[in-house]
């Protein structure tokens, strides 16, 4: 066999493993290699059946004494039941539904059984455990993979068996160099004590080395990309004689002194020549926006067009919105830009911007097609930058020559993560709020007392406000006990018959999402009911209540998020968190959401609990899947791995030597997509 052979070499793959193989993204032996444990079970020391005890797990070796079959119905299911002995005691080992398991057992033979004792009609049973007449594969420290159905744990471990000579053949992506200054093990070593460890500390020494590959090709990989941002070359000087401080009077509030300081670094950036990469950070209302507005307008005064992509037409359109009203006053040409545009209306604007007439363009992903050209593009802002692909953020650099690039977002990203997405950006952090935005009172229900929190709601509509209900799903579903979009915004359209309820949800056509949203900002509907596709919205200062049904199926960042669509306007505001289950997570997210309103504070809670994986929808926003990596937890390991990863690029920008010729693969395997490298 060769590492580049496809799965179904192996004995007992066929098209139907194969195919479950492909949902776990293995394709060959290669993959096969690289895909690795989630844990492992220590099965080295074997118990004595008088010596079990229920609930935890155990090895046993016993003697078949009997086997029966077909005689017992278990509702349909048909139990085969086994009398297993050793020279302690007996124990009864019970399969449901596995007639086709009577052939694998023989009165008189041993066989090792691995399982959970579990106490049924007062005796002990091992119910469905893991069986084996071989020692080797039945007992020591066995790894446990994260499988798909129709794939069992004991199927993989024997595959893995099945190609435990090809670990010598993997290609190994590091220098000896690498290897020495980092005292890392060989490949071969680590490969082969990540599947079958013989004990703990060669287990830790495997992972180590395979935490180290796979955060060095993430951060070459990031680093590479980053590289082809900012491409070394001079940037875009903006004049010094374009004053900024006719704008910062003109706006309708002073700034706050964290925005002072935000506006002070880019102007240090904007008149440096060097290409600005400025990442700014802000909970929802701390003022990005006059910040960015701040940027563009001394972009236009030194004589360059600016651009804003957001990542949905809502936002995108508010900004437009906004910032043309803004720079009314201030003889500024505001261009709007998305897909869902006339044609004609998409010519004329493409064609003022290409001419110049547009000073500022706003849109969505549209901004980033082919047939968009500026005039003389000299500032890129991209808002919710997570929801972009590092691709994206290269594509709209491309539009100008080095123009300067400010990322805003308002979901606070955890200092572990900015290190790994926004590396190579400098940071600027609005950790104030402006003065007179209230703190929003927020309350953990469970489910017995929704009725309660919906006769709040009902008065805060009579007085005259509105109301977004959040809901996980948009409709019911057989399987989860999870209230939908759908069944709510029937329900409430009866409870407040008085007030005027609509139900809005990413399965919409873009045109109706935007007239509900714009409806709701206009006062029309009272009560909005909607899955996530409100967690970057439009700003609706009547709204004062928000009502997340079945919170604990959102992560903590993602809740931040949603309770700030209320408290933007001058009326007390309300976030109820209806809990369907007492989980010591859900309870812990409650305590979080209830005790702070601090959203970097919260971004890093989120992390812990969840994993990074989780937080934003790693395919979104340019970080892809890891497979043995936990950045929350290998912070050490990422910090040698980036110091490397810019050695390797410093040396060799485009991987293009022999030696790097592997990294090179494998990133552009772990990226996929996303990358837009010629490499």
């Amino acid at each position: 066999m060769d590492i580049r052979d496809k799965v179904a070499k192996l004995k007992g793959v066929g098209p139907k493993k194969s195919e479950a193989l492909e949902k776990l993204n293995i394709h060959t032996l290669e993959d096969l290699i690289l895909f690795f444990p989630r844990d492992y079970e220590d099965r080295r020391n074997k118990v004595k059946i008088c010596d079990l005890r229920e609930d935890r797990p155990a090895v046993i070796k016993g003697k078949v004494e009997r086997a029966v079959s077909d005689r017992y119905k278990y509702g349909r299911k048909q139990l085969l039941k086994l009398l297993v002995s050793d020279d302690t005691g007996t124990i009864e080992v019970v399969f449901f539904n596995a007639k086709y398991l009577a052939a694998s057992f023989k009165a008189g033979h041993e066989y090792i059984f691995y399982g959970k004792p579990q106490m049924n009609f007062g005796r002990l049973q091992l119910v469905h455990p893991e069986f084996s007449r071989n020692e080797d594969t039945a007992e020591g420290i066995l790894p446990v993979y994260p499988l798909t159905k129709g794939i069992s744990q004991k199927e993989m471990r024997q595959w893995q068996a099945d190609i435990k000579s090809l670990y010598s053949k993997a290609e190994d992506i590091l220098s000896k160099d690498i290897i020495e200054r980092n005292r890392l093990c060989s490949l071969s070593y680590a490969l082969k004590n990540i599947h079958f460890p013989q004990e703990k500390q060669k287990l830790l020494e495997a992972k180590y080395r395979l935490i180290f590959d796979e955060l060095l090709t993430l951060q070459t990989g990031l680093f590479a990309a980053r590289q082809n941002i900012k491409n070394g070359e001079n940037g875009i000087a903006f004049t010094k004689d374009a004053d900024v401080i006719p704008y910062i009077d003109s706006l309708p509030y002073p700034l706050t002194g964290a925005q002072k300081r935000c506006v002070d670094q880019i102007m240090e950036d904007l008149e440096s020549g060097k290409v600005m990469n400025r990442l700014v950070q802000g909970d929802v209302g701390s003022g990005k926006t006059a910040v960015a507005e701040i940027a563009m307008y001394k972009a236009v005064k030194s004589g360059y067009q600016a651009a804003l992509m957001a990542p949905t037409e809502i936002l995108a359109r508010q900004h437009f919105e906004g910032i043309g009203n803004s720079f009314k006053k201030h003889d500024i040409s505001v261009g709007f830009l998305s897909g869902s545009m006339k044609a004609s209306e998409k010519r004329a604007t493409l064609e003022r911007l290409k001419n110049g007439e547009i000073d500022i363009i706003v849109g969505t992903h549209a901004i980033i097609q082919p047939d968009v050209e500026f005039k003389n593009l000299g500032l890129v802002i991209t808002d919710e930058q997570h929801r972009f692909g590092v691709s994206q953020r290269v594509r709209l650099k491309e539009k100008g020559q080095n123009p300067n690039i400010l990322v805003m977002t308002a979901t606070p990203i955890p200092r572990t993560l900015a290190v790994v997405l926004y590396g190579d950006l400098d940071v600027s952090v609005i950790d104030e709020l402006p003065p007179g935005r209230q703190k929003i009172q927020t309350r953990t229900l469970g489910q017995e007392n929704r009725n309660k929190c919906y006769d709040f709601v009902e008065k805060q509509l009579d007085a005259g406000r509105q109301a977004y209900v959040v809901t996980p799903l948009i409709e019911d579903s057989g399987v989860l006990d999870v209230r939908s979009a759908e069944l709510v915004a029937q329900e409430l359209s009866s409870r407040f018959s008085n007030h005027k309820t609509a139900l809005i949800h990413g399965a919409m056509k873009q045109a109706e999402k935007d007239e509900i949203m714009a409806s709701f900002y206009r006062g029309e509907i009272d009560v909005l009911v909607a899955t996530v596709v409100i967690e970057v919205g439009i700003n609706v200062p009547n709204a004062s209540v928000i009502v997340i049904e079945n919170a604990e199926r959102f992560g903590l960042a993602q809740l931040h998020q949603l309770r700030g669509r209320v408290g933007r306007g001058k009326h007390k505001s309300y976030c109820f968190l209806v809990m369907n289950g007492t989980s010591e997570v859900a309870q812990r997210r409650g305590e979080i959401m209830e005790s702070s309103s601090d959203g970097f504070y919260i971004a890093e809670e989120d992390l812990k609990l969840r994993g990074p994986g989780e937080i934003f929808g790693t395919r979104q926003h340019g970080l892809p899947d890891l497979n043995i990596s936990d950045l929350a937890k290998h912070l050490d390991v990422l910090d040698n791995a980036k110091k490397e990863a810019r050695l390797i690029l410093t040396e060799d920008p485009m991987l293009r030597s022999v030696e790097n010729q592997g990294l090179r693969r494998r990133i552009v395997k772990l990226f996929g997509d996303d990358m837009t490298l010629d490499l």
